[in-house]
């Protein structure tokens, strides 16, 4: 047992109960429409690892680039934290939309029935709203239309997170230290483009004495520069006691998306490392949203003090 898991932005936090076989997850859509046969084959692999699969009616709605209109999308989250059938909920994909439906999830619901909740990229405001409003401790993982093309080490670390009561750790290859030290503290993040749209509304998050991990896609290094640019102008990175780099899909060349970011981080003097299989690539690691972990740069590692489920 590690450190207490408690932080002054948002108190002791709670671990989703455990997951084991039989036990069904409920499919949420809060963001885009998906496709349908990657969404099959993420069906099939929660199958081969022992769950039943419940997947709702109106996550096939389509409304322009929504997955059906907000109130829809927020009611079937709402439902399957309800559900004493359902045991966990994995999100079918991103896209674009989950900020619309946070006005209309029931929070007092949520914290009622803490569930294991699964998701990243759009779904990263969720992760950061389900901690902020819930204390829920929930994971940024793999979701239905990625799971099929996911490597058997990234699934079984999704499962391992689900059903184990063994502590998560990622120490992978090809990682690049940009600042050595040592640091713990809860781990918060995701998405870097809903990370920054999240500052100046009542759903931002607090980073302070967190380990904060980034990851995106598609953009630019000029627009990333402009987004830490605004959330350090806002002192969203006051105190952050280290930070992740994940993956940075089709926005150039490592080097450069390094040297933007420190520009930033490098006055704050604290452990830096990127390239860790966080993201839009192949290679998702689960990475359960404010749990206390340790980060370490010799070597590159990340450990969690608890297992993400209890």
């Amino acid at each position: 047992m590690g450190p207490e898991n408690q932080h002054p932005g948002f108190g002791k936090v709670v671990r989703p109960p455990r997951l084991k076989a039989g036990d069904t997850i409920g499919i949420a859509a809060p963001s885009g429409p998906f496709e349908s046969d990657l969404f099959t084959q993420g069906m099939d692999v929660l199958r081969e690892m022992g769950f039943k699969i419940h997947i709702p009616e109106a996550i096939f709605r389509k409304n322009g680039f929504l997955a059906g209109p907000d109130e829809a999308r927020a009611g079937v989250i709402n439902t399957l934290f309800a559900d004493p059938d359902i045991q966990g909920i994995l999100c079918a994909r991103g896209g674009y939309g989950a900020t619309r439906v946070l006005p209309h999830l029931d929070w007092e619901l949520i914290r009622r029935h803490p569930k294991a909740f699964v998701g990243f990229s759009d779904i990263t405001v969720l992760h950061c709203v389900l901690m902020a409003n819930a204390h829920l401790v929930s994971l940024h993982g793999p979701m239905g239309t990625t799971l099929g093309k996911s490597p058997e080490a990234w699934r079984a670390m999704l499962r391992q997170a689900l059903t184990s009561d063994n502590p998560l750790s990622l120490s992978p290859s090809g990682v690049t230290v940009l600042n050595h030290g040592e640091a713990t503290g809860p781990v918060m993040g995701g998405n870097l483009t809903m990370l920054c749209h999240l500052v100046g509304t009542p759903y931002a998050p607090n980073y302070q004495d967190c380990l904060l991990f980034i990851e995106d896609v598609t953009e630019a290094p000029y627009r990333i520069d402009r987004m830490l640019v605004q959330m350090s102008l806002a002192g969203c990175f006051d105190g952050v006691a280290g930070l992740v780099l994940g993956q940075f899909e089709d926005c150039g060349k490592a080097a450069k998306i390094h040297e933007v970011f420190m520009r930033i981080f490098e006055p704050l003097e604290i452990p830096v490392v990127a390239d860790f299989p966080i993201g839009h690539g192949t290679d998702n690691a689960t990475l359960p949203i404010g749990l206390k972990a340790r980060l370490t740069t010799r070597p590159p590692r990340l450990s969690y003090f608890e297992a993400a489920t209890a």
